[in-house]
């Protein structure tokens, strides 16, 4: 029975893949025969999976583990897609199969004649595509896979109302929050190439001989993996300090903040501590940390959702609170008791989002009829005081948002505004030219060069990279120019790891072949925008997909081939330039995967600065920026 059940594993990625091409051929005038087809995938995989999971209960409840693909082999790495099942799968298989397939139905009557209700299933099929990768994932590069997939559906579901403004701001704000996540995952990935030597798994790591005597040769760098997890986890389930991109995740649909951000995306930080605890239990500092910030994301966001005055915000912290805690029980090595709780939380969050929009009406109709005037009081106690503070703090948020601001994304601004002083204009462009000229120059004569400089350069070359898209994330007039900042520094990437002589030339050929050709796509595409729409720029936000859909699809193709999307060459070729770095050169990695994030942040904000927003024409209808 166990052989067949791991082959049947590939069944729950291809059966949402199916059904994602399918509505992606179905006219969008075609509403019937758009939901019937979510209806079948979901159903069909909702089915197919209660009856894996009684058979999978029948024979023993095994630990299944398949490889489905090898993309990549060589003597010293192997880029593989793995699937695994255990107990922690089966029950988020359980809970999300059930609750996607509710929202299909439920989404076919509240979206219609909705302008993008095509778009809706099509974006929802596709994270369920990402969400069954997460959670089937066998090793860290299939998770990334998924995790990646998440991150891109979560700003089209979040900025589903492309012609307002507040949608598309928020879904920029919640990407950039996620890209945090990505960058611990890509430096874990990295590490953990070092520490095994090999593409790990997640069933040896249930081997606590093997975890030991790794961690016991290798104690900074499993501290430093550990930490990268949580870092991500809590990015991804929404704890202190990243708290704040829930509630502006809630910009999308009802149905889509019911099923992504209350019920199914918000635990997949702690699915990632679940799947990963084998490796990081035994480290008391980190367990720690996990501990102290759930009990900390608890209390904090419970005083926030208590003095919420939108129904949709008081959801979204109350489930942070709540997932604090799971982070609490994972902490404290109760796993069955986490897994239980966050089948009720998901349960509850996602019917809560739903009925919200009646609750409303009904609050408002009850205040109507019975509102009764606070009396005032002139209590003027230490106690109140205390209390009114912590009322002050709860309705600004803690200032969360602020924090985030102030210490993540207000230095970028800062040093790409700085950077306009020599980078403008022509004069940018001919100085990132001139200066990468001169960086082929060392490669060619590299033989010539002392070795101490040899060593130097790769690390010089990235931060190169890095200043070049810095300036691309901060350009506010030429989309073209902000564009070919990115491409540039992929430019650098591939200049800085020219320099290891383990780096082969088809690995590089890889790593350049997607940059190359999802950056002439792009460039096209802006340079066509451009032609069509003078005065097109990087200041506010032009709507040009109101009147052009097509090419804003293709140039968000381009835009994900070039951040290195899941399976497109430049993803391949990124996790293969890892690989070559040494554990020794943590700035060198950290740099690498900063650009990364970047550059992510620089293409998602060309595509809706161009794109997405109010139209700049007045003869179209333009929502106020607060609709």
């Amino acid at each position: 029975m166990t052989p067949l059940l791991t082959s049947l594993l590939k069944l729950f990625i291809f059966i949402p893949l199916i059904g994602f091409f399918l509505s992606m051929i179905i006219p969008p005038r075609k509403e019937d025969a758009i939901s019937w087809i979510a209806y079948s995938t979901t159903g069909i995989q909702m089915v197919i999976g209660w009856a894996f999971l009684a058979l999978w209960l029948a024979s023993g409840y095994p630990t299944l583990q398949t490889v489905e693909l090898i993309l990549y082999d060589t003597e010293r790495y192997q880029f593989f897609i793995s699937l695994y099942f255990d107990k922690i799968t089966a029950v988020y298989l359980f809970v999300g199969s059930f609750l996607v397939f509710m929202i299909t139905v439920y989404s076919r009557w509240y979206l219609h004649r909705e302008q993008g209700y095509k778009r809706f299933f099509n974006t929802i099929l596709f994270f369920y595509i990402g969400y069954n990768i997460i959670i089937f994932s066998g090793n860290f590069e299939t998770l990334f896979i998924g995790w990646e997939v998440f991150g891109i559906t979560s700003f089209l579901l979040i900025g589903f109302y492309r012609a307002r403004y507040l949608p598309v701001k928020n879904a920029l704000k919640v990407f950039t929050v996620f890209r945090v996540a990505d960058m611990g995952l890509i430096l874990v990935i990295w590490m953990s190439h070092h520490l095994w030597h090999e593409n790990i798994t997640f069933s040896k790591l249930l081997h606590p001989e093997l975890v030991g005597q790794a961690l016991q040769d290798n104690a900074e760098v499993g501290i430093l993996i550990s930490l990268m997890l949580v870092l991500a986890a809590a990015v991804k389930s929404g704890q202190l300090p990243f708290s704040s991109w829930v509630p502006r995740a809630m910009e999308g649909p009802t149905p889509s903040s019911a099923i992504f951000y209350g019920s199914l995306s918000a635990h997949l930080g702690a699915f990632l501590l679940l799947r990963t605890y084998p490796f990081w239990e035994s480290q008391i500092a980190i367990v720690s940390i996990v501990f102290l910030l759930g009990l900390f994301t608890s209390i904090v966001a419970t005083f926030i959702a208590r003095v919420q005055s939108t129904i949709k915000t008081q959801i979204a912290y109350s489930s942070i609170a709540q997932i604090g805690i799971i982070f609490i029980e994972i902490a404290l090595g109760f796993y069955d008791i986490a897994l239980i709780h966050f089948a009720g939380n998901a349960f509850l969050r996602c019917y809560q989002l739903l009925v919200s929009p009646s609750v409303v009406t009904y609050l408002i109709r009850d205040q109507f009829y019975h509102f009764v005037p606070r009396q005032s009081s002139d209590e003027h106690t230490a106690f109140k005081g205390i209390g009114y503070s912590m009322y002050m703090l709860g309705v600004k948020e803690f200032n969360l948002d602020s924090f985030m601001y102030v210490f993540f994304w207000d230095p970028v601004k800062w040093i790409g505004r700085k950077l306009n002083l020599v980078l403008s204009g022509v004069q940018g462009f001919l100085i990132v030219t001139a200066t990468f000229i001169g960086g082929l120059a060392c490669l060619h004569f590299k033989q010539s060069l002392p070795a101490e400089v040899q060593v130097f350069l790769p690390t010089l070359f990235a931060l190169i990279g890095l200043i070049v898209v810095l300036k691309s994330f901060t350009e506010r007039m030429s989309p073209r120019l902000s564009w070919f900042f990115i491409i540039m520094n992929y430019l650098w990437m591939a200049l800085a790891m020219s320099f290891y002589e383990e780096v082969t030339d088809l690995e590089l050929q890889i790593f350049l072949g997607g940059v190359i050709l999802s950056g002439l796509i792009g460039f096209l595409c802006l340079s066509w925008t451009s032609r069509l729409e003078p005065g097109t720029d990087l200041k506010e936000k032009h709507g040009h997909v109101y009147e052009h859909p097509g090419q804003a699809f293709i140039f968000l193709l381009a835009c994900l081939g070039l951040m290195g999307f899941p399976i497109t060459p430049s993803f391949l070729g990124i996790d293969l330039v890892f690989t070559h770095i040494h554990t020794d050169q943590v700035l060198f990695a950290f740099v690498l995967a900063l650009s990364f994030v970047i550059v992510g942040l620089s293409l998602v904000r060309i595509y809706a600065r161009v794109y997405l927003g109010p139209h700049v024409k007045t003869y179209h209808d333009v929502p106020l920026n607060n609709s």
